[in-house]
């Protein structure tokens, strides 16, 4: 192949070539030569634009923990010494009291109470806001999984993260504002990462991770010069295109996509190359080099994207099966525990020595919990619990070293200060400077939010 890397071409003398060649009408030459740098950002012509916040912001950017399958808040973060107790006694019809299989330690200065389950988050805990009283509005994983990621259990709306985007744009026009990194196909599928009736680029993106996370970056012209002159002659047309229908956002929102998957080839290679880091950083979070896989891999790359302008980073720990839901038996949360339980501790950790705890939000949780009862006095395993549960916060102007509300002696129901999944949204974009009840978007004759008609911010976990 023949190398044009230096063939001393320039944008205007392939324009002025092509008009020569009859390839395009000297009448639009000027406009294009005009045109030719002199682009402008603006939210109009790029939604992913950086926006002002509603108020200053106490955190930057987001790093969304899921942990798919219904993790038991009585297993991991909320302590019950008379489950312990009072295991084998029926509290309800044909519901007998079934104690965790792991015991629970006291960390760091404020003295908060894990499971045995997570021993490297534990020791973290003093960064940590852990959030006893979650409630969530269903039982079942796929309306549950909505309703976590879009306010909604019952109809489609879009996640979270695709708000956040909506509603801040992206520091980095050179990577997506939202991304999504799951090994597996969740429960609710793209829907979990979707936009819904917000546009298009603003939904996730989603990386598989695996020697190529991100398929078909490389460029195929034959210089990165001719590749740049060939897109902007494209762009010019496209803009062209657009002027004359400017009402049609999905078009605008088409032509923003292109120009960000071209600008990920610059960059996102790199975002996602670990070969530079250290080997002290590799075992703060327990990956071998040259590791392209699991909770671990998913958490550095987390941080890297984090500190390189993603708005929003969600990692999901599994998918809709070999996940934390555990009817059978509560051992198999064993080892999904032990894959993420040094990986977030790392993240924390490095985080904070970076300097970057104190302005980004790191957010766990799962969909619902697991009940303290099982239909037998002997059972091993747990069902689906969606009245009371466990969450944490941390970094991004949370208080830390908290706990804030409390299940009954139990954890069947909560017993103060509930958090429902309403408020844990509203408090989340709070957090990064957004009034939940002014971040809206026009759809159906309806202006909807991602709390809906809901949600309060709880203040009482705020730094």
């Amino acid at each position: 192949m023949a190398d044009h890397s230096d063939c001393g071409c320039t944008r205007r003398r392939v324009l002025r070539s092509l008009v020569g060649s009859s390839l395009i009408l000297p009448a639009i030459l000027s406009d294009l030569l005009a045109a030719d740098g002199s682009a402008v950002v603006s939210t109009e012509t790029n939604p992913l634009a950086p926006r002002a916040p509603h108020f200053p912001p106490r955190a930057k950017r987001v790093i969304f923990l899921h942990m798919s399958g219904g993790v038991s808040h009585v297993d991991t973060f909320d302590p019950k010494p008379k489950l312990f107790a009072d295991h084998g006694k029926s509290v309800l019809k044909d519901k007998y009291l079934t104690r965790p299989q792991w015991s629970f330690k006291r960390y760091g200065q404020s003295g908060i109470e894990v499971s045995d389950l997570l021993p490297n988050i534990g020791q973290c805990v003093d960064n940590l806001c852990v959030i006893r009283s979650m409630k969530n509005d269903h039982g079942d994983h796929y309306e549950a999984t909505l309703g976590i990621h879009t306010g909604s259990v019952t109809f489609t709306r879009p996640s979270i993260g695709s708000w956040v985007s909506y509603g801040l744009g992206t520091i980095n026009q050179n990577l997506p504002s939202f991304i999504v990194i799951a090994p597996q196909t969740p429960y609710s599928g793209s829907q979990v990462w979707g936009s819904d009736f917000l546009p298009a680029i603003h939904q996730g993106t989603r990386i598989v991770p695996g020697p190529e996370p991100i398929p078909d970056l490389k460029p195929r012209a034959p210089s990165p010069e001719i590749q740049e002159m060939e897109l902007g002659l494209l762009d010019f047309f496209n803009r062209r295109h657009l002027r004359e229908r400017e009402s049609d956002a999905a078009l605008a929102t088409r032509i923003k996509s292109f120009e960000t998957a071209y600008s990920m080839q610059k960059e996102a290679p790199e975002a996602f190359d670990l070969a530079k880091e250290s080997d002290a950083t590799l075992e703060l979070y327990g990956l071998e080099r040259g590791s392209t896989g699991g909770f671990a891999w998913q958490c550095l790359v987390a941080r890297r994207l984090a500190e390189r302008g993603v708005r929003f980073v969600e990692l999901i720990d599994s998918g809709a099966s070999g996940n934390w839901d555990a009817h059978g038996d509560m051992q198999t949360c064993a080892p999904l525990a032990k894959n993420i339980d040094r990986p977030i501790a790392g993240l924390l950790k490095d985080l904070k020595g970076r300097g970057l705890l104190s302005d980004t939000l790191v957010v766990w949780t799962t969909e619902f919990g697991r009940t303290p009862f099982c239909a037998s006095p002997d059972a091993k395993g747990r069902e689906h619990h969606a009245q009371a549960y466990s969450s944490w916060l941390a970094g991004g102007g949370v208080k830390g070293g908290i706990t804030y509300g409390q299940t009954d002696d139990y954890g069947i129901e909560v017993a103060s200060d509930q958090m429902h999944i309403h408020d844990f949204h509203a408090t989340i974009l709070f957090l990064l400077g957004i009034d939940h009840t002014r971040l809206t978007f026009r759809h159906a004759g309806r202006d909807f939010r991602l709390t809906d008609v809901a949600g309060r911010v709880i203040k009482e976990v705020l730094g």
